[in-house]
């Protein structure tokens, strides 16, 4: 048995980003993790994590490219090359937990199997369903591996507010994953609409 602390935020928000990092770096020294993986589409949460993560392995997923409009790329030169001048490695792609599932949601009005997952696993807040996504798609990229545990940061919309140990998975065995700690999370969330 060992008993660990888990900070629960009074609220979720880009407010808690640098404590959710510092808690999350505080985690990963004590387990020896050196693998961390951060949501950050602008890249200011990635900055933030790459300068406190300086000699991990951090792994910035910012999503894909024409997320919101057509060609558009929402990561700010400055921050990227602040994560990169740090050792960070970004990478973008089609999100895990619906890249064509969304489409045919968005055209058909049908929900498919992979934002079921990611309901369920916004039972536990958004930033944990984030946190696991990303750790796919670093997995599937080629940038962790997942026969190791990582640290895996996400939010809801901006900044991260949650943080998980976890031992990720490919995409396509999504199901092999395994949560061994929440390290941070907000502690009320709002609820979907």
């Amino acid at each position: 048995m060992s008993k660990v602390e888990t900070v629960y935020f009074n609220e979720p928000g880009k407010m808690n980003s640098r404590e959710a990092i510092l808690q999350a770096k505080k985690r990963a020294d004590q387990l020896g993790i050196r693998d961390v993986i951060v949501a950050s589409y602008t890249g200011e949460t990635g900055a933030i994590a790459a300068e406190v993560f300086k000699g991990y392995n951090l792994v910035v997923v910012a999503g894909m490219v024409g997320y919101v409009e057509p060609n558009q790329d929402r990561m700010k030169p400055e921050y990227k090359k602040a994560i990169e001048d740090n050792g960070g490695k970004i990478i973008r792609a089609c999100h895990s937990f619906g890249g064509l599932g969304r489409a045919i949601n968005k055209k058909f009005n049908a929900i498919q199997v992979d934002e079921v997952i990611a309901h369920v696993l916004r039972l536990f807040g958004a930033g944990v369903k984030v946190a696991c996504e990303c750790a796919c798609m670093a997995a599937d990229a080629g940038l962790i591996r997942t026969d190791r545990e990582v640290i895996s940061l996400g939010g809801n919309g901006t900044g991260a507010d949650t943080a998980v140990v976890l031992l990720p998975s490919n995409t396509h065995r999504f199901f092999d994953m395994r949560i061994r700690e929440i390290v941070c999370k907000p502690r009320v969330w709002e609820r979907p609409q």
